[in-house]
């Protein structure tokens, strides 16, 4: 199959615009609108909560930063407030952090359920790839995953809200359907490795994750 030359060379370009403009300022250190819709502002180190209720959700060094979109350019703002939405559905509250140390999406859900209240985190990847883990297990025994980024919509994030929150209530849930593509991973393979790239750019080993105020504007 052959990839999209036009696609990889916008990438490509994106990235070298925005390491020229970095200016080496850390990721973590100010809020920035993405696409005009969100604001995600560092508000103080994460601590453990102590809320039952909660789900944390982890997100990469440079969602919502640098990085807005994932990689079939479903826009970060959109795909939050689905990932929040489903969380309260279930009637728990979503707690959002950077994490600042890792791009491992398995690393970065772990982190987020070890800061959970409730044991239970979700990570995501600037690209859209995310997981489900519990606090108790190990880093790459995670409760469920989504790997294939390119084949996540919108409603796939609610339910993940949704599932992560039932988890948290001490249920068990279906786990979340999601469509299968064996040609999605040669297809998008490229582009992947570009905005992991991308990501990692931002990645600080050591550094404390940080609680996020979010605004949907």
């Amino acid at each position: 199959m052959q990839i999209n030359e036009n696609v990889i060379k916008s990438i490509i370009e994106e990235v070298i615009a925005n390491l020229n403009n970095e200016n080496g300022v850390a990721a973590s250190s100010c809020a920035v609108e993405g696409d005009g819709r969100l604001v995600l502002t560092p508000v103080g180190n994460a601590e453990v909560g102590k809320r039952k209720d909660e789900v944390v959700i982890g997100v990469a060094p440079a969602f919502g930063l640098t990085q807005t979109k994932t990689i079939t350019k479903i826009p970060h703002v959109d795909v939050l407030r689905e990932l929040m939405a489903g969380i309260e559905e279930e009637g728990l509250k979503p707690r959002v952090v950077r994490v600042i140390k890792t791009s491992d999406v398995s690393l970065m859900a772990h982190h987020a359920a070890t800061l959970s209240g409730s044991g239970i985190g979700i990570g995501i990847q600037s690209k859209g790839t995310t997981v489900i883990h519990q606090k108790d297990l190990v880093p790459l025994s995670n409760v469920e995953l989504f790997p294939q980024a390119p084949l996540l919509d919108l409603n796939i994030y609610r339910a993940i809200g949704r599932n992560a929150a039932k988890y948290a209530k001490g249920e068990s849930p279906n786990p979340v359907p999601t469509m299968n593509d064996q040609m999605a991973r040669p297809k998008y393979q490229a582009i992947a490795a570009l905005l992991h790239i991308k990501e990692t750019e931002h990645v600080v080993l050591g550094a404390k994750s940080q609680d996020l105020k979010v605004e949907f504007k």
